[in-house]
């Protein structure tokens, strides 16, 4: 039994890994301010005798003894990191700083949840690791990218000076249960405005392309790079390989809600990238083959019967 840290446990994707550490056995502590976090996502587990809850901002030091701290904390979504950007890059950069210093202090190994957003709108495509990106440093989408791209450097700096033990993965666009269903992602998006039956909403001309990966498959290869092997930092791309256009997406969102609803074309937000598609070889080399196994029809499916149940439960 490893004694676990999760920052924004309660979030989407934390409070997954939260389930999936639990039933591995782990002892889970999970630590969230719930500005977009959830009780009602980790509430199944608040009876688990090894699952702990803790209300707490990192931007805040913290102090307890673990073997792993998993940094998942920073909203992720255009609409909340926008919403109050000082407080975003502070989430990224202080957050980074604060479980970076625990995890020097105890000895433990972290991993950093960074995203593709580090790549901007891509000159090169797909996205391989080494390349550096092309982002708007003072961009409405600033807070969250150059706030990500930074927490990537303390983690290297922290690691080649103090010899922390760090993992560093580049999450691609992932979908699926517990999203927020006004988050503004566009899977949430356009699920929500068929299940309602109103318009769904495409910005630009829906040609600009995404690669959506189920929840599931980004856990397996989140707790598979943790336990890679020491010489092995990352960054590493955690996505699916395969490419859809924003008009393919809500053509399948139609089909499998049996939704009426119309699509409608608004104008393209700034720096909003017009391709993201990762290249998974160097995933598939050191997590031991790992890829994405869930299909995007499959993965919409069980997303889809989430929200409809969300929806009528109000």
């Amino acid at each position: 039994m490893k004694r676990i840290l999760i920052t924004g446990g309660a979030g989407f994707v934390g409070s997954h890994l939260c389930e999936r550490l639990l039933n591995e056995g782990n002892e889970v502590i999970c630590l969230d301010n719930y500005f977009t976090g959830s009780k009602k996502n980790i509430e199944h587990l608040m009876d688990h005798r090894y699952f702990e809850l803790v209300r707490h901002d990192v931007i805040n030091p913290y102090m307890i003894e673990v073997d792993e701290i998993y940094n998942m904390a920073c909203p992720a979504s255009p609409v909340h990191y926008q919403y109050n950007p000082i407080k975003t890059i502070k989430t990224s950069v202080m957050g980074a700083i604060n479980m970076l210093g625990l995890a020097k202090r105890v000895g433990a190994k972290i991993l950093q949840a960074s995203t593709s957003e580090v790549y901007g709108d891509p000159a090169v495509h797909p996205q391989p690791e080494t390349y550096w990106g092309n982002v708007n440093p003072i961009g409405l989408r600033s807070c969250y990218d150059e706030g990500k791209r930074c927490a990537e450097t303390l983690f290297m700096d922290y690691h080649i000076q103090n010899e922390v033990k760090i993992k560093i993965i580049r999450i691609f666009n992932t979908y699926g249960p517990n999203m927020n269903p006004n988050d503004g992602r566009v899977v949430s998006n356009f699920i929500v405005q068929a299940l309602q039956g109103k318009d769904i909403t495409i910005f630009g001309e829906g040609t600009q392309t995404r690669s959506f990966q189920y929840v599931d498959d980004l856990v397996e290869g989140t707790i598979r790079m943790m336990n890679s092997r020491d010489g092995f930092t990352g960054p590493v791309n955690i996505g699916n390989p395969v490419e859809f256009t924003m008009l393919e997406l809500a053509e399948n969102v139609i089909k499998l809600t049996n939704s009426k609803s119309k699509l409608v074309y608004m104008p393209l937000p700034q720096d909003d990238p017009l391709q993201r598609q990762p290249i998974i070889d160097l995933a598939k080399k050191e997590l031991n083959g790992w890829e994405p196994k869930v299909h995007l029809e499959e993965g919409l499916k069980k997303t889809i019967g989430y929200f409809d149940d969300l929806l009528q439960n109000r």
